[in-house]
């Protein structure tokens, strides 16, 4: 195999002594799949790691939700374990996880959460790891609002709940009491990273252009612009394909 120099530093830099192995994996794709190693880690590990100046730790994190969207479990899991070597926290990577619960549904999530339990036992982490709640049951409505139109602006929030048909206006609560009121006012991530983990997830999702839009609305007003965004697609391509990316493209060009 020809496997650059770079993309063997870069690959090795994360997954050098990864403490988890799927079951059933008994031979390396080195050696059943040698030309899809090569072409894989060569593009995803040299040509696209090496691209701009995208933050490691933020990299890895944009993956890590982009897997939970696809629910690629086991795949998951092994760039998980190899999370602990970019500096992610287990409080962060619990996070991650639970801003995916709103954006891609328990039932996909939940599983995921099991996972994410096994590979941090296997490396030593003890559970439950520090909670990230902050605010009382009695303030994630007042509280979620606040958030909402911290990201997407005022007017755009009272004009949505306003305009919002009368057997609807439950969902708009439901939007800021349990989305953004349970999710966005916990702690370990701030804002910003959470608006870009959501863009992740949902371009990640696929055939969510309306939400995706919204929330490159969200990321602009928070201080994510338009490079850095089409930066995130970049760093995101060999995990979701090119479909995907460039729908997420043609969103970024119609909304900034």
């Amino acid at each position: 195999m020809s496997i650059t120099e770079k993309a063997y530093k870069n690959h090795d830099e994360i997954f050098n002594g990864v403490n988890y192995a799927p079951i059933g994996e008994t031979r390396s794709m080195d050696e059943t799949n040698p030309e899809y190693v090569e072409t894989f880690l060569n593009f995803a590990f040299d040509e696209v790691y090496e691209h701009g100046n995208y933050d490691k730790k933020l990299r890895w994190m944009i993956i890590l939700a982009s897997m939970i969207a696809q629910n690629t479990r086991d795949r998951y899991k092994v760039f998980l374990a190899g999370a602990f070597n970019l500096g992610i926290t287990p409080e962060e990577i619990m996070e991650i996880v639970y801003q995916a619960v709103p954006y891609c549904g328990i039932a996909r999530v939940f599983d995921i959460i099991y996972d994410t339990n096994e590979v941090l036992e296997a490396n030593e982490v003890k559970l439950p790891v520090p909670g990230g709640k902050q605010i009382p049951k009695e303030d994630r409505f007042k509280e979620g609002l606040k958030a909402q139109k911290a990201i997407f602006g005022n007017d755009n929030i009272e004009a949505m709940r306003k305009n919002a048909p009368d057997n609807e206006k439950h969902i708009q609560d439901y939007l800021s009491a349990n989305c953004f009121g349970d999710y966005y006012t916990r702690k370990y991530l701030d804002l910003k990273t959470r608006e870009v983990l959501t863009f992740a997830m949902l371009i990640s999702l696929g055939g969510c252009e309306p939400q995706v839009k919204a929330h490159i609305g969200g990321n602009l007003k928070v201080g994510n612009d338009k490079e850095f965004l089409i930066e995130t697609v970049t760093q995101l391509l060999p995990y979701i394909g090119y479909p995907r990316a460039l729908n997420a493209l043609r969103c970024i060009d119609e909304v900034a």
